[in-house]
């Protein structure tokens, strides 16, 4: 095969249908959407260059309602068809996987917090998967907090729980 018979072959090959290169367009403008949503303390986490970063701090001062924030996302969308995005993919989705982590572990507390209000039973499984948490102190909460629910005032005593446990339980893991 002659050397222009491959060139044209190479060139068919990287040609995409329009329909593939809508939906790419559409993929980069929710990337930037994500982006724009993203808080500035978890947007310094991305690595983004500085007229990205630009586009992204204006689409943020928009009015999200207003016409010129539509266009906004689809410059931002136009500007990520040039640069690598995998490393913005790759640090949303750790961002992503942190908070599901913390989630995760708010639930945990939560549910070890309702062990305790079962009473004794409960802070016995409790104690057999933490063995280093107070007993004594998890029966003493758990007294007061039944108290208070049978006097109808507020759980002061659970959220006792919840932040003891919340310190115990996350200082051993």
């Amino acid at each position: 095969m002659s050397d222009s018979n491959l060139s044209n072959q190479d060139s068919q090959a990287e040609i995409k249908s329009k329909t593939q290169l809508k939906q790419e367009s559409t993929e980069l403008q929710k990337l930037g959407e994500q982006l724009v949503e993203l808080g500035q303390s978890a947007l310094a986490k991305i690595p983004l260059d500085d007229e990205l970063a630009e586009a992204v701090d204006l689409a943020r001062k928009i009015n999200r309602k207003k016409d010129g924030f539509r266009r906004q996302l689809q410059l931002i969308g136009k500007m990520m068809r040039h640069r690598d995005v995998q490393p913005i993919k790759v640090a949303l989705h750790q961002l992503q996987m942190a908070h599901h982590q913390q989630t995760q572990k708010f639930h945990h507390i939560e549910e070890a917090r309702d062990k305790v209000l079962l009473g004794d039973d409960g802070i016995m499984q409790l104690l057999n998967e933490h063995p280093d948490l107070d007993r004594q102190k998890l029966r003493q909460l758990s007294r007061q907090a039944k108290k208070q629910q049978e006097t109808n005032k507020p759980p002061k005593a659970a959220r006792e729980i919840f932040q003891y446990l919340k310190d115990n339980i996350a200082a051993s893991e």
